[in-house]
């Protein structure tokens, strides 16, 4: 019996190892012959915990973006921990990126009408903001910023611009009054401003799951802000899951979340305009800015949940469809079926009603 279980639990040297042992122990006294053999048995046991053990998560957490908090969980057999690494990569992504940081590259150009790219960051993020405005038809426009700023909602604080002040920022919004190449962005009116609130987030998750992946980090959640991408499986060996939150969560009686998914191998987004708005003499302004009217956009659209396989996309496409509304948003979703949603909206009658892309129905756990 015991042959056996050493050979069902131990590797073929460790294996060698033990009989060896048993050869010498044939040779030694009775006393020597059963201390080896306690030995052998100690062995035995802990490669038997450790090659059955449930292996330990990791959790990392941290603050970027000046105020959003980031959650991080893996599975690494190894044990490392890579706070320090991935607070590098954050900080190099916010002094490309933010708006906040007046010296940071998108800064820069904001303040200039040229600016030739120090990282790569700014080039990737400018590509696939011009994939998601193509394919939205203008509805998500990294250009908004301006507007942005005059409704208070970006990193110039104001409030209730007047008509006449819409129409001028108007004029320099668009993605057509910008060009970029592989080295540099370019203006083509000097009053443009960039904001890519709608898609950075996305992007930061993007680049610290390049990270986890060039560690050969096979199962982790890497949520940055409420974005997410997951991997693999959790260490109960379970897919990971996700709530959805209720857009009407903090009305009394009503539960935080209206659905749980699992998600597996994907990029997770959930764009809504139930926390980021404003009061202003009885009326709400939200932060979804419509880039073509100018105004925050107040459509029936409650909550717009996308998966696809980067964060920065889903980030991208989340915020266009808080823009379209349900009708157009499903329009779009017929000429993309790699992005699978979970859309909720108000009906005629004012009910929430929630639609689900087929691809993702079976992920749904509640």
């Amino acid at each position: 019996m015991i042959c056996i279980f050493i050979i069902i639990f131990l590797s073929l040297q460790k294996l060698y190892f033990i009989f060896l042992a048993l050869i010498i122990m044939s040779n030694l006294n009775k006393n020597a012959r059963y201390s080896l053999f306690l030995l052998i048995v100690f062995m035995m046991i802990y490669y038997y915990r450790q090659w059955t053990a449930v292996p330990e998560m990791i959790y990392i957490e941290g603050i970027t973006m000046g105020v959003v908090k980031y959650n991080i969980k893996y599975i690494d057999k190894n044990n490392r921990n890579f706070k320090n690494e991935i607070d590098g990569i954050l900080k190099n992504f916010n002094d490309a990126l933010s708006t906040y940081i007046p010296d940071s590259e998108i800064s820069r150009f904001n303040q200039d009408s040229t600016f030739v790219f120090q990282s790569p960051h700014f080039l990737k993020v400018l590509n696939a903001s011009k994939e998601v405005y193509q394919n939205t038809e203008g509805a998500f426009d990294v250009t908004v910023a301006p507007l942005v700023n005059a409704w208070g909602f970006g990193f110039k604080k104001q409030q209730l611009p007047d008509s006449t002040k819409i129409n001028e920022l108007r004029k320099i919004t668009g993605f057509d009054k910008i060009e970029f190449d592989s080295k540099s962005v370019r203006k083509k009116n000097k009053n443009v401003m960039l904001d890519f609130g709608g898609i950075a987030g996305g992007y930061a998750v993007d680049i610290v799951v390049d990270f986890l992946n060039g560690k050969k980090i096979d199962n982790y959640m890497v949520e940055i802000g409420g974005e997410l991408v997951c991997k693999g499986k959790t260490n109960e060996d379970k897919l990971w899951r996700l709530g959805i939150k209720n857009p009407f969560y903090k009305q009394k009686n009503q539960p935080q979340l209206s659905y749980i998914v699992e998600v597996d191998n994907r990029a997770m987004n959930t764009s809504g305009n139930y926390e980021n708005f404003y009061i202003k003499d009885g009326k709400k302004y939200s932060h979804t800015i419509n880039p073509k009217t100018g105004y925050p956009e107040n459509n029936e659209m409650l909550s717009a949940t996308v998966f696809a396989k980067t964060c920065m996309i889903a980030d991208g496409y989340a915020t266009a469809f808080m823009v379209l509304g349900i009708k157009k948003t499903k329009e779009i979703l017929e000429k993309h079926k790699e992005l699978e949603v979970i859309l909720m909206f108000k009906n005629e009658k004012d009910e929430i009603e929630t639609f689900m892309s087929e691809g993702i129905k079976k992920y749904v756990k509640q």
